[in-house]
């Protein structure tokens, strides 16, 4: 509405799909069965909730995949790619078969979301919006099977982002372009929009080259509640509620506030090795700080 900041949610309702409301729904019942108050998370119905889709050698929508576990770190790593154009290849996988082109072929290392708690890079629903991203964008995606919490505790799911992101970077067979190099972007929804962007910090001072984040609805948080937190609280899939009992499955035992949040990231500025690298993450602390403050 000209001239509010109000939203009128049944609007929004009428423009959102009656099957995405169901969809949300659903995952709002099955989710508040999952958590538990003391803090533990019911894993094996989550598992048996969860809906997995195996990889597959003949193409889906024009897109097959194959999973390949790092055995350094025993993390799995799903990768889609665009089918070949003579079916009578379809079925056979050369698992590491080099791209081969002079055009550039982006590759996208996808975290997946679920307030670090939920879904795997198998989930149906993960493996669907992968295949899209394969045939709209024209790219190979590497979806990621962080560890999740609250078994998993931080760092560990910046640690497996970590991880892969150097497996990928040093498999030649992703390479492509004049320049023979590997050309990653990162993603991730929710969660994964948060490992992303840490991952990307901690690239940023290793010589690895990320040319570009896509955070999807990111999942940040602080001590203080920011404005539309308080606005939409209950409004919309998680509530406040929701949002810290899954903070607090995935933060180090006891609180880490803002003031230590800040000093890791300002830590993280002095590793950066070029000035431009520091000044744009300094910009984003100052941009973090006035979000919070406001």
């Amino acid at each position: 509405m000209a001239g509010s900041n109000e939203i009128n949610l049944s609007e929004c309702k009428r423009i959102v799909p009656l099957n995405t409301w169901i969809l949300i729904s659903n995952f709002k019942l099955s989710y508040n069965l999952l958590r538990r108050p003391d803090g533990t998370f019911n894993r094996d119905l989550a598992e048996f909730l969860d809906r997995k889709v195996p990889a597959n050698t003949i193409p889906v929508d024009g897109v097959f995949s194959f999973d390949i576990v790092d055995k350094s770190t025993n993390i799995l790593n799903r990768v889609y790619r665009a089918a070949p154009e003579n079916k009578s290849q379809w079925g056979f996988i050369e698992l590491e078969k080099p791209l081969r082109t002079e055009v550039v072929v982006p590759i996208i290392v996808f975290f997946h979301g679920g307030s670090f708690a939920h879904s795997s890079a198998n989930s149906s629903i993960y493996d669907t919006f992968c295949r899209r991203l394969v045939n709209l964008c024209k790219v190979v995606v590497v979806s990621v099977n962080y560890r999740r919490s609250p078994e998993h505790r931080y760092p560990c799911a910046y640690d497996d982002g970590w991880a892969a992101l150097k497996w990928v970077s040093t498999r030649p067979w992703l390479q492509s372009g004049n320049d023979s190099k590997v050309h990653i972007y990162l993603a991730g929804d929710s969660s994964g929009g948060n490992i992303a962007h840490h991952v990307a910090v901690r690239a940023a001072g290793s010589g690895i080259e990320v040319l570009g984040n896509i955070l999807l609805h990111p999942m940040f948080g602080g001590q203080m509640r920011t404005e539309s937190e308080n606005k939409f609280d209950r409004k919309y899939f998680v509530t406040l509620q929701d949002r810290d009992w899954y903070w607090r499955a995935y933060l180090p035992r006891g609180k880490i506030g803002i003031t230590r949040l800040a000093i890791y990231l300002a830590r993280e500025v002095k590793t950066l090795r070029d000035s431009t690298s520091q000044k744009a993450l300094l910009l984003w602390l100052v941009w973090i700080s006035f979000k919070i403050g406001n």
